[in-house]
């Protein structure tokens, strides 16, 4: 099973791979082809819930649907990805929330949208033993505060506090950091920078490895980010599947006599 340590000591020459997955059947397929890192992401409120943002996320809808991926896995990393004020604004609370994805939810480890408020916080809940992915660039929980999903770094001003925070949670113990839809020469410079390896979402070719939310590669999204690949349809089949169901039931092709049976010692109920 993949393990914080073994993420931290990935080779230069080797490529993390990391998806999200919110169920068990779903977790169990992203993990039997090998993929090292499963995020029980809070992108759930958009994926799975039917919610406009992650904002309405919640504690227990995570702790939940981390519960159902570590079920079924086996050998990837499972971590779950925090919402919403869960985190940083009471220290007791944080370590709370945080605590039960480990205790509850067999989590390995959580993830927290990340920024100067959270430096104290990773170190602390490293410090209690439960592992911290930082994230930086751009952080969807801020969707209000940013006026959108926009291209986050692109000055050297934001870079540079890009750089500053990124070295600072690795300091206070953070095992790997994503970093998302930022300018791949940023993401570059900044994987350099660091010996704990970088994740990257929409962030070039040079982070240590990749993450996309399985929606999006499975073609299940309605709009797929600029910086994200299609790599199947499953809608496709999923639609065809449930057409073809509707036409034989209505056919009656479905059920056929090998999907029924008679009990020949009941003759008449009435």
């Amino acid at each position: 099973m993949t393990t914080v340590r073994d993420l931290a000591a990935t080779d230069d020459d080797e490529e993390i791979t990391m998806l999200t997955a919110y169920d068990a059947p779903t977790a169990g397929i992203v993990d039997d082809a090998g993929v090292d890192v499963i995020l029980v992401g809070d992108s759930l409120g958009n994926a799975v819930l039917g919610y406009d943002s992650t904002l309405p996320v919640t504690v227990e809808e995570i702790r939940s649907h981390t519960a159902a991926v570590a079920r079924a896995t086996d050998d990837a990393l499972v971590v779950a990805d925090m919402p919403f004020l869960s985190y940083g604004v009471d220290e007791s609370e944080t370590i709370e929330h945080c605590g039960r994805m480990l205790k509850e939810a067999d989590a390995n480890a959580v993830k927290l949208e990340s920024g100067p408020h959270t430096v104290e916080v990773t170190e602390r809940l490293v410090d209690l033993g439960i592992p911290v992915m930082a994230h930086l660039g751009l952080t969807p929980q801020r969707v209000n505060q940013l006026g959108g999903y926009s291209r986050q770094g692109t000055d050297e001003e934001s870079a540079g506090e890009l750089l500053d925070l990124a070295t600072a949670h690795e300091a206070a113990g953070a095992f790997a950091l994503v970093l998302e839809h930022v300018p791949a020469n940023v993401a570059a410079q900044i994987t350099e920078a660091l010996d704990i390896p970088t994740i990257g979402i929409g962030a070039g070719p040079d982070t240590d490895g990749q993450v996309l939310v399985l929606n999006d590669v499975f073609g299940l999204s309605d709009r797929t980010p600029p910086f994200s690949t299609q790599f199947g349809d499953v809608r496709a089949e999923m639609e065809g599947a449930v057409e073809r169901f509707r036409d034989a039931v209505e056919s009656g092709e479905f059920p056929a006599d090998e999907h029924s049976y008679d009990e020949d010692a009941i003759d008449d109920l009435y």
